[in-house]
Order: C-alpha cells, then sequence, then structure tokens
C-alpha cells in the first residue's frame, strides 16, 4: 500500500489533517523515510531512520495516532509537549487525537522539529549493547 492509498483509505475528515501531518514530519526531519508497514496489528505510516521507527501516524476507528519513539525515550519531551496539546490525549510514547484542535499541526511540527536532531538509529544501537 502507497501512502496516498493509505491516507485515501481514512475517513474523510481525518484525510487533510493527515496530509498536512505527512508534510509537516517531512519538512522538519530530513533524516526519516516514509513507509507504509505494520505495526501494532494495523498499518500505519511509519517513518523510519535506516530502518527504525521514528515515528508513526496510524488512523483507528476512533482518533489519530501519533507514535513518537523520541518522546517516549525523553520523559522531558514529553512533559513540554502533554503542556501544548492539553486536549490530546498522551501515552508513553504516543499522542491519540480526533483533530487539529486536539493536536495541531504546528505543535506537532514543533515536536518533530526538536525530535529531529535525536539519533534513533544510534540511541537504539547503544542500547542494544547495554
Amino acid at each position: 500500500m502507497s501512502i496516498t492509498e493509505f491516507i485515501s483509505g481514512a475517513p474523510g475528515e481525518r484525510q487533510a489533517l493527515s496530509t498536512a501531518m505527512r508534510e509537516a514530519i517531512i519538512a522538519n526531519d530530513v533524516t526519516v523515510i516514509p513507509v507504509v508497514k505494520p505495526m501494532m496489528s494495523k498499518e500505519m505510516i511509519l517513518y523510519e531512520d535506516r530502518g527504525y521507527m521514528k515515528y508513526g501516524l496510524a488512523s483507528t476507528k476512533q482518533h489519530l495516532s501519533l507514535h513518537c519513539l523520541p518522546m517516549y525515550m525523553n520523559p522531558a519531551l514529553h512533559q513540554q509537549f502533554e503542556k501544548l496539546a492539553q486536549d490530546a490525549k498522551f501515552q508513553k510514547g504516543c499522542i491519540n487525537f480526533k483533530d487539529e484542535t486536539e493536536l495541531p499541526v504546528t505543535v506537532m511540527a514543533k515536536l518533530v522539529a526538536e525530535c529531529s536532531a535525536i539519533d534513533i538509529a544510534a540511541m537504539l544501537e547503544n542500547r542494544k549493547k547495554k
């Protein structure tokens, strides 16, 4: 499945937001390559850095979900963005949101820009060695 097919398969009201999120991720983190792959028993757009998932964008029945591995591994970053998107539901490494009022694209873009400097591939490789 292509990224275009993935987005066009989402509910109509989510397609523009999914496109805006995809564009913001690519614009703010040049280290990632988007692909559609299964994760957690569903297809989603994974944004990979050297084969490692850095971000993921999923569309579920009830909401969109942005998975952010750098945020999962950085509690301070998690707390910072939880304050900026108080209407979204934050979990350890993902943000669930129904629309842009819960997670504005500008806030998500800022999160990705901050995460772009994090070398997730090196971080995960170092973690394996420990």
